[in-house]
């Protein structure tokens, strides 16, 4: 099995769209979320074995970072192509992904927290496989 490890992210181009948010790759793809995120307070546990990514934007929207939770399936180099960054963890491990951005390690699942003060922008959190689609918007108590 080849080694992955921590690829820092770089800054992409984001749209956020009626229909979903869109994330353009340093290499010119584009990866597209369908759906407009459910708006949760601070914090969301996503359902078992889906693929994490956690998207911070700044405060217009159309520009953040976006990193890959615990993918094991992606070669270093394609992420380093692409600006995608990934952290791995252990189980009960947490990582600072972001200032203000907070992921941990459950079983089976990730806990994605946003301390809403600490962020100048927007945090979204996607979890998916082959069958289904989830996305979420961190925000604050009185805006969820």
């Amino acid at each position: 099995m080849e080694f992955r490890s921590d690829i820092a992210p770089d800054t992409l181009p984001v749209e956020l769209d009626p229909q979903g948010v869109g994330v353009e790759y340093t290499d010119g793809r584009v990866a597209f979320y369908h759906g407009v995120p459910e708006r949760t307070e601070e914090s969301v546990l996503t359902p078992p074995g889906k693929d994490v990514h956690v998207l911070v934007t700044d405060p217009t929207g159309t520009q953040g970072v976006m990193v890959y939770v615990n993918d094991r399936k992606t070669a270093d180099e394609i992420l380093e192509d692409t600006g995608v960054g990934r952290v791995l963890l252990d189980q009960g491990e947490e990582s600072s992904v972001f200032p203000g951005v907070t992921v941990r390690q459950r079983p089976y699942r990730v806990e994605v927290e946003a301390d809403l003060d600490e962020v100048d922008g927007r945090v979204f959190v996607f979890a998916e496989d082959e069958t289904g689609e989830f996305s979420w918007e961190l925000v604050a108590a009185d805006e969820a």
